[in-house]
């Protein structure tokens, strides 16, 4: 098909210009809002012709709202620049963490649900311009995204103006796959009608007033994903533990079956979704965020029956195999906006077993998942507090060590709390599985030390244990100066937790 055959509502041809013309719409001191949810389904062209427009001589600074990180078009190309005076809820890239660490862009982390909600009620400021990359514009206007549905609904509807990037190297096959459905608004919002992964509630393309529509550029840049991990024999030890422990301890039990699964990002996540291809498991649905290549092997496995997420989160190889097998993956798949993909009200009503990652985990069960040392931020607290809080059964997994061994990811006190010890169900390294279901603190400091931490470490633990006993007492039995002296001596030996 032409290019032009994307664009369906044929008035809004005359709005086709370059993204070096659509850039100029974006002003000093604009908030910028734009699609793409883990390097997916993000814009391109224009960003770059802004960051090139910076570059050039332009003073523009501006706000950066997206759904989670981003591409390094996007992202790394405006921090280069020096571009971004704040960034909003989550990001990934060298360039953007430098910044935000530095002092030089604000930053302001936000659980994923909550993004849509707050934009609406204007907790961000106001939106000027959203950028959204698209499959297609229909006849009516809708626009159909691509490969991410993120907050783009919201931005759509919020924005003052909106520029439309129309990707033609994304198939026209993606219409079709998501599901748009906007949440009303409180105090009399109703019940959001889901109750199984598979079912559909909205439309498939984002609603939009196409008087609204202020640009429409075309772009043939592919996402830029990221290659997986290798899987090692650490990620394939927290797999074994993990598929070990739901085989014995919700199969059969706590369920007939097997709930629907939520799965985090990353290459110990997509090696979880390896092991539970090995394991006996059939009629596996997902309720997730994201979408991962392993969740490919189940679906050609005839283990995975459905998935709902609001991102195919696919390394290179993933996308290709996508998208050259499209026609049957897109039977299996739905996207949606990430305030229902993140819902706490349908995590809950589903059942879901979540499975995050930490960056390390304290004896009573505290979960870091953001930050170095307490200060240097890594990306953000992404969805994995949305799914936590409110799932059925809410697991952490974490390797037990890092830099080579050099450091605990068992630690005395987490330096920052992403995740009270109040919704941390089970913690699983490759040494073994910490079960902390109705444990009193000074139980669970055992179990995590016992079954989780590394055994070059489990003496230093034992005895910090032990002295907090002894010299604190309580019901958390906590000794600050120890425990942070752990921490002390990792900074002073320049190594680093992430």
């Amino acid at each position: 098909m032409n290019a032009s055959d994307r664009i369906m509502r044929k008035d809004l041809l005359s709005k086709v210009m370059t993204p070096r013309r659509a850039a100029r719409f974006i002003r000093d001191g604009m908030n910028i809002a734009c699609s793409g949810f883990t390097s997916c389904g993000y814009p391109k062209v224009v960003p770059l012709a802004l960051a090139e427009r910076i570059r050039g001589g332009d003073s523009v600074r501006i706000g950066l709202i997206t759904g989670a990180s981003v591409g390094e078009e996007l992202d790394e190309q405006l921090a280069s620049a020096g571009a971004i005076a704040r960034r909003y809820p989550y990001q990934t890239g060298n360039l953007i963490s430098r910044v935000i660490n530095d002092g030089s862009t604000m930053y302001h982390d936000i659980h994923l649900s909550r993004v849509a909600e707050q934009v609406r009620c204007g907790f961000l400021g106001k939106l000027d311009v959203a950028i959204i990359e698209a499959t297609c514009i229909m006849e009516d206007g809708g626009i159909v995204p691509t490969t991410s549905v993120g907050v783009s609904p919201t931005f759509v509807r919020e924005a003052d103006g909106i520029i439309v990037e129309i990707n033609t190297v994304q198939p026209m096959e993606l219409n079709g796959m998501h599901d748009i459905y906007l949440p009303d608004s409180p105090p009399r919002r109703m019940h959001i009608p889901i109750t199984d992964p598979s079912q559909r509630i909205g439309s498939p393309a984002i609603p939009c007033d196409p008087d609204k529509i202020i640009a429409i550029c075309w772009s043939d840049m592919p996402d830029k994903t990221r290659p997986l991990t290798a899987v090692d024999d650490i990620s394939q030890g927290i797999a074994r533990h993990l598929v070990d422990f739901i085989n014995r301890c919700v199969r059969g039990r706590l369920y007939d079956d097997l709930p629907p699964l939520q799965s985090g990002v990353g290459g110990i996540a997509n090696a979880v979704m390896k092991g539970i291809l090995a394991s006996d498991w059939t009629g596996i649905s997902l309720w997730s965020e994201v979408i991962q290549d392993a969740i490919f092997d189940l679906i050609d496995a005839e283990k995975l029956t459905f998935a709902s997420a609001t991102a195919l989160a696919l390394s290179p190889a993933g996308l290709t195999r996508f998208y050259n097998n499209i026609d049957k993956y897109r039977e299996k798949v739905i996207l949606r906006p990430q305030e229902i993909s993140n819902s706490g009200e349908v995590i809950n009503r589903l059942g879901v077993v979540a499975m995050n990652t930490a960056l390390e985990v304290d004896i009573y069960g505290n979960v870091n998942s953001t930050h170095t040392l307490g200060s240097t931020i890594v990306n953000g607290i992404g969805g994995s507090g949305d799914f936590s809080r409110n799932a059925f059964l809410s697991i952490f997994m974490t390797p037990s060590t890092t830099q080579g061994g050099a450091i605990s990811r068992i630690v005395p006190c987490v330096t920052h709390v992403d995740h009270t010890e109040h919704e941390v169900h089970v913690i699983v390294t490759e040494q073994g599985v910490a079960d902390l279901r109705g444990l009193d603190p000074r139980e669970r400091a055992a179990v995590i030390i016992e079954n989780c931490a590394h055994p070059d470490y489990r003496d230093g633990l034992r005895d910090y244990y032990r002295k907090a006993v002894k010299e604190s007492g309580g019901h958390i039995p906590v000794l600050l100066d120890e425990a942070f002296s752990w921490h002390r001596r990792y900074r002073d030996r320049g190594t680093m937790l992430a």
